[in-house]
């Protein structure tokens, strides 16, 4: 389960980017994961609550996995398309394609943090 590996790393940047002050205040986690990014929403959710309680820094802390669809370009006709079923084909002119603009993001999208009594966010 490469997840354990990807919120530790996630928890690393996090600390890397904000004060220890800062990340007192961290609330939330906000992920965007693309359908072709090798990451399931579920198992990254039960890695992080795995992390998190065997670590108290972000035991309050709490993850949101947005899913990223996968969408394609087609450079035959210009269109960009959004995919299901895996199947890669332009959906104004029926071409196959796999150039992919989305769907391969694993990224930490948003932080959000408590706000202290009389501070602004940052």
């Amino acid at each position: 389960m490469h997840e354990i590996s990807l919120v530790r790393s996630i928890f690393n940047t996090l600390e890397a980017e904000f004060s220890a002050e800062e990340l007192g205040r961290l609330n939330t986690i906000e992920l965007q994961v693309g359908l072709l990014s090798n990451v399931e929403p579920v198992l990254m959710q039960n890695a992080f609550e795995a992390v998190t309680t065997a670590e108290n820094k972000f035991r309050e802390v709490s993850l949101r996995v947005n899913t990223v669809p996968i969408e394609i370009h087609c450079a035959d006709c210009g269109v960009n398309s959004t995919i299901s079923d895996y199947k890669f084909v332009c959906a104004s002119c029926g071409r196959p394609n796999n150039n992919v603009v989305k769907g391969m993001e694993l990224l930490i999208h948003r932080v959000h943090f408590d706000e202290e009594a009389g501070a602004p966010l940052t």
